[in-house]
């Protein structure tokens, strides 16, 4: 059973923001090994989405990769804002 990582990352992140409608992610690149995805929220959002120190983004990213190391991937998760 794959994983479809554009569909985990939008339902932990729409809950945090308050502006669920502006949440894109994007696969920019996927192999056999690695995936590269992008997360654009709005810009009033991005402080909810990283949190203090990090901390909040940390743990979406544990989560993804907890995900993707049963399918023996490496992801990279770049958080940006529009």
């Amino acid at each position: 059973m794959a994983i479809n990582f554009e569909n985990l990352l939008k339902s932990i992140i729409k809950p945090l923001v308050t502006n669920p409608d502006d949440v894109v992610v994007k696969i920019l690149s996927e192999d056999d090994e690695n995936i590269s995805i992008q997360v654009i929220v709005n810009n009033d959002d991005l402080g909810r989405v990283i949190g203090k120190g990090g901390r909040i983004a940390s743990a979406i990213r544990t989560i993804v990769y907890a995900g993707a190391t049963k399918e023996n991937k490496h992801v990279q998760i770049d958080i940006d804002s529009f």
